[in-house]
């Protein structure tokens, strides 16, 4: 039997999944991301594989989903958030310890490339994932293909500035990238709560704030509301210029199920038409699809 391993870098978890020919799961397991020093973080990765084949009693193809991408230069890792991984060989030094190639791609690319092939938007004509996590990242897929560019930069929305900005803070918030204002700083998991915290001087997460907005807090109200009209007018600037048949959304923020009635609500006012047939969906293989992508990245054996 022919196996494919998939890991997921993560800005707090590192994820490896083994499946079979038929994207069966075979093995899953996470340990904690050492997203603070690349030697550790690789070392973790390595550990993850060895342990994992170990239990399978075979080695597999592997690929890796990482928040950043490879330069098409030279190859090393460029526009990561778990920021250790910038300008490391990352690649290479897997397929030195490894004995074997690997296959890496931004961890975006591999969450829309699995939702694209058996997930919640299989079958569209073209699609836009999003994730909505540590970091804010986006993977389109075409005409059954993902779409890389010659910056291998194709869906990096994040980093695109917040549209319509209604103050001067929206435009001013720093971003780990060096600009001012990015979509990531407000839309991620941690910009989030960094919003309730600058509010209220409480040190919530964003899953706390989400269940005092459910008790009717109305500072936790006005934070949620406010992210939904960031996101919807994110989204929106996506729409004019793509036109995707599907979005959809994963990472920990998109399990938030408001999300898929208020947004579409919202974004109309700032898309360029009469009327909005896009679809917003959220994930069908949950925080699982960037693992399953990544494993994908091998063709059948």
């Amino acid at each position: 039997m022919s196996v494919r391993l998939g890991i997921d870098v993560g800005g707090t978890k590192l994820e490896i999944i083994a499946i079979d020919e038929q994207g069966t799961p075979l093995l899953r397991q996470r340990t904690a991301s050492p997203s603070h020093d690349y030697q550790l973080m690789l070392q973790a990765i390595l550990e993850l594989i060895h342990q994992t084949e170990a239990k399978l009693g075979q080695t597999g193809t592997l690929g890796l989903g990482i928040p950043g991408t490879l330069s098409p230069d030279h190859g090393r890792v460029k526009n990561a958030n778990s920021v250790c991984l910038i300008g490391q060989d990352l690649q290479g030094d897997l397929e030195r310890a490894l004995d074997r190639p690997v296959r890496i791609a931004n961890d975006a690319d591999c969450f829309a490339w699995s939702e694209f092939s058996d997930g919640a938007g299989q079958g569209a004509a073209s699609l836009f994932g999003v994730i909505l996590g540590t970091g804010v990242g986006g993977g389109l897929v075409i005409h059954g293909g993902l779409v890389s560019g010659p910056n291998a930069i194709a869906g990096e929305w994040g980093h695109n500035p917040l549209p319509w900005p209604r103050s001067a803070a929206e435009q001013a918030s720093p971003c780990y990238c060096g600009k001012q204002g990015c979509i990531e700083t407000w839309l991620s998991g941690p910009g989030f709560a960094r919003t309730y915290r600058e509010r209220s001087g409480a040190n919530l997460s964003p899953a706390e704030i989400v269940q005092r907005a459910a008790e009717g807090e109305p500072m936790a109200n006005t934070c949620l509301d406010d992210y939904l009209d960031r996101l919807a007018r994110s989204l929106a600037t996506v729409i004019n210029i793509l036109d995707p048949e599907v979005v959809v959304l994963g990472g920990g923020m998109s399990n938030l199920e408001l999300l898929y009635t208020e947004v579409p609500k919202r974004w109309g006012q700032y898309i360029f038409s009469d009327q909005v047939n896009t679809r917003l969906l959220q994930a069908k293989h949950g925080d699982s699809s960037g693992v399953r992508g990544a494993a994908w990245l091998w063709p059948s054996p």
